[in-house]
């Protein structure tokens, strides 16, 4: 590994394992992006996925939101369907759509046409060299998160084409198709073992999973084809980075939607578990206070189109909720929207820090 300069504020990592802090830590889901005006700049000359796989443009994407607000960590700019890309399948980024994938996995027998983990991890070469990049020019300021999306939810985008609000055609490989849908859950698990591990050694100090999508499965099919395969990254993971002589790194797993599966999430073995923002920080908190692990989050990301001091108000609840100091990282209940106010992102920031 590098010799990286030493770290000034360890805040969130402190929380994340469940020590005493100064004061609650704070970050943002999607907080290097398109409602800064910087970001857009960059993104008027390069393409979405030229700037994520050009290591010099994913550093100063993601130092942006560091240099303007008070923030207690920084997330390497990437994109969850890196991951396709590496096992051989074609993504592009369409203004006002999203992500679209030409040609999605339709039949069982596609899945012969993907990569193995041995020819995908070369292609994410430009994860690692940014994030090392990344951590050098931080230079301690902050730590750097790294991440990856969880095995479902990158399989999910793989069978759709793009986004959808029923995931019909992917849930039905798991009802028709369960002995392929494995098979493809198990290589993206294997996949992202080593990737996140990649990450480590390049440098990232945290990590986090996003299963984006367990809103649309019940606990019958996340206890199947999720909950293994997000078990085995969190275990794996801590156990390769020991076997090189690591200290393991505190992990987060993200499930949206996933209200039916927090008591199952904190027992799995991430050291932080995010709530979006329709779940009740109270309730969480009395579900997995047992497990001792610590909660991230959520408030909603609308809640920054509103006024100065009803922002500010609205994190005061959030914060009475969460109920205590430890063993909370500060942030929204999913990313924030492409049009909002950076001014609105400051409030939330600084009225985190006053709690």
């Amino acid at each position: 590994m590098e010799d990286f300069p030493p770290l000034k504020n360890d805040r969130i990592l402190r929380a994340a394992r469940g020590e005493s802090v100064d004061r609650v830590p704070v970050w943002v889901m999607r907080q290097a992006g398109r409602y800064l005006p910087e970001f857009r700049k960059v993104r008027e000359q390069h393409d979405f996925f030229t700037i994520c796989q050009t290591p010099k443009l994913a550093c100063e994407i993601t130092l942006q939101p560091i240099e303007r607000f008070d923030l207690d960590a920084a997330i390497i700019f990437s994109d969850i369907l890196v991951v396709p890309q590496a096992l051989g399948m074609e993504v592009l980024m369409q203004p006002g759509v999203g992500p679209v994938f030409p040609k999605p996995l339709i039949e069982a027998s596609d899945l012969e046409c993907l990569g193995d983990v041995e020819a995908a991890l070369p292609k994410l070469k430009y994860v690692f060299e940014a994030i090392t990049l990344t951590r050098k020019e931080l230079n301690g300021k902050v730590p750097l998160i790294g991440f990856t999306g969880a095995p479902w939810t990158l399989m999910s985008y793989m069978i759709e084409g793009g986004g959808s609000k029923t995931l019909s055609k992917a849930k039905k490989w798991l009802y028709t198709r369960p002995e392929a849908s494995i098979k493809l859950l198990q290589l993206l698990t294997d996949v992202n073992v080593d990737y996140l591990v990649g990450q480590v050694k390049a440098g990232a100090q945290m990590l986090q999973v996003f299963e984006s999508h367990a809103e649309h499965l019940n606990m019958d099919l996340f206890s199947k084809f999720c909950l293994p395969f997000l078990t085995q990254i969190c275990s794996r993971v801590k156990t390769k980075l020991k076997e090189c002589g690591i200290e393991p790194v505190p992990m987060t797993v993200f499930a949206k939607g996933g209200h039916y599966v927090l008591k199952t999430l904190s027992n799995s073995g991430y050291d932080v578990i995010g709530l979006d923002w329709t779940m009740d920080p109270a309730v969480a908190r009395e579900v997995c206070d047992q497990s001792g692990v610590c909660l991230q989050g959520n408030l909603d990301p609308c809640a920054l189109y509103a006024p100065k001091e009803e922002l500010e108000a609205k994190v005061q609840e959030m914060a009475a909720k969460f109920g205590h100091k430890t063993n909370w990282i500060a942030n929204l209940g999913h990313g924030i929207y492409p049009d909002m106010d950076p001014e609105s992102m400051t409030t939330f920031v600084n009225a985190v820090h006053n709690l």
